[in-house]
């Protein structure tokens, strides 16, 4: 959908209830004000649908896979009812499993392990760390930071050609950057990496709560995710994809819920026999509650509908854009160019300004908060800034000189429970600061910029 039809159809659309959405904020410069929580691409609020759905569970809450009773029963009826709600949300083929993590970061560590003995792993550098370190106990190939989506596809071409045509090989890519918010031509890469005879994982934590995403239209081989940047808190996550590396492997974790069978050996060792289901790969008492409030999420958002979701979330997006460009000191940051498709993810820097020294005084004089740094994704934010790894900056004092290169950089991300007001008052903060500078004094304190007493 184009902006200006996404701009004419939001009023279709308010934001979605989210828990937090009253509170406010003290202001160093005196009052209060309602927090405009623009961080989403960390952690985004609560569904207030979400909180409900648990808190009605709670009182029911009983041990998953472990006991005879009701409250144990509904339990575990909640959870698996969880998984299929998600294999549902995400398109999953007959025979894929879906596997309940703490996080992106704990579900690719999970595929990590479970690659086959001989993989060759390719990983572009432009990658969040969750996907780019896990796979360095392997044969892991690092990709250059394309500049097209089409150099992208033709960058991982060439780097499959290369590859042994009879090991196993595994890609893992992003959906949407954690930085830029720019879409990745993740079909396209897909189609490459089979090509070639190789896997594809999708890294779809900053693309599952913006876009539709489907195993099947996208014809990846795995999908993970996290709850808490789905709405959904409590810290859950999930791998969802193809089950034969999955069952083939060691499990992630050893204990109980993940074997089938324990006896003892004759030689006084102990023998395994290990599930096949997601099961062998989740280990312990499961977290019930986050697996739930992840399902509730998808059936949320699904029920919001899509086509409405992103052409608010497009009209949110173009408000920031035209509002940053108002200001010639601000440079947003980007791989694919201006008019790349996005989710609700921005990030820039402010000639003669350091980033948490802006980022602190959008918090604390204007009751905003973004992120600022490296994003946990230091080379792409490096090669986005053309900056030495090895330089520091000081909070209180100019970062770069206009016209010099920033050290960080400061984000802006939201998503379906941002109001309008939020994007305008962050907007006009920007350029206010710009004009007229901070109202108070910061100093660094543990590495962070804060508001001096």
């Amino acid at each position: 959908m184009s902006v200006s039809t996404a701009a004419a159809d939001q009023s279709l659309c308010t934001p979605l209830p989210v828990l937090g959405r009253d509170v406010t904020v003290p202001l160093v410069t005196g009052g209060e004000v309602t927090y405009a929580a623009l961080d989403y691409a960390a952690s985004a609020p609560a569904l207030q649908r979400v909180w409900d759905d648990v808190a009605a569970y709670a009182p029911y809450y009983g041990s998953v896979h472990r006991g005879a009773g009701y409250l144990s029963q509904l339990s575990t009826d909640l959870f698996e009812n969880a998984r299929r709600t998600v294999a549902e949300f995400l398109g999953c083929r007959a025979g894929d499993q879906v596997v309940f993590t703490r996080s992106t970061t704990d579900s690719l560590n999970l595929l990590a392990r479970a690659i086959p003995a001989g993989c060759q792993v390719f990983v572009f550098e432009t990658e969040h760390h969750a996907s780019l370190l896990p796979w360095q106990h392997a044969d892991v190939t690092y990709l250059d930071a394309p500049r097209t989506p089409g150099q992208a596809v033709q960058t991982l071409e060439r780097a499959l050609a290369d590859r042994d045509p009879y090991g196993p090989a595994l890609v893992c890519v992003t959906g949407a950057s954690n930085v830029t918010g720019e879409l990745w031509p993740v079909r396209e890469l897909a189609a490459a990496a089979h090509a070639h005879g190789a896997r594809i994982v999708l890294d779809a934590a900053q693309l599952a709560p913006h876009h539709p995403v489907s195993v099947t239209d996208l014809d990846v081989d795995w999908i993970a995710f996290s709850g808490h940047k789905l709405y959904a808190p409590f810290g859950s996550g999930v791998l969802a994809g193809r089950a034969d590396w999955l069952q083939a492997a060691e499990p992630y974790l050893a204990g109980g819920g993940a074997s089938r069978r324990v006896t003892r050996r004759e030689d006084g060792g102990v023998a395994v026999e290990w599930h096949d289901t997601a099961a062998r790969h989740e280990a312990g008492s499961p977290n019930v509650i986050g697996a739930y409030a992840i399902a509730a999420a998808c059936k949320a958002l699904t029920e919001a509908g899509w086509d409405t979701l992103v052409a608010r979330e497009q009209h949110l997006i173009a408000k920031v854009r035209a509002g940053l460009a108002e200001v010639p000191e601000v440079r947003v940051l980007s791989l694919f160019g201006a008019d790349a498709p996005r989710v609700g993810v921005l990030s820039f820097v402010v000639d003669g300004w350091n980033s948490s020294h802006f980022a602190a005084a959008l918090s604390a004089e204007y009751g905003i908060g973004v992120r600022d740094g490296l994003f946990c994704a230091h080379p792409l934010v490096r090669t986005l800034l053309g900056t030495d790894p090895q330089t520091q900056g000081e909070c209180g004092a100019p970062e770069a000189a206009p016209g010099e290169k920033s050290l960080n950089a400061i984000r802006v991300s939201f998503g379906a429970g941002t109001p309008d007001e939020h994007v305008d008052r962050f907007v006009n903060a920007v350029r206010e600061l710009v004009r007229d500078g901070a109202k108070w004094q910061y100093r660094t304190e543990e590495g962070r910029c804060v508001p001096a007493v």
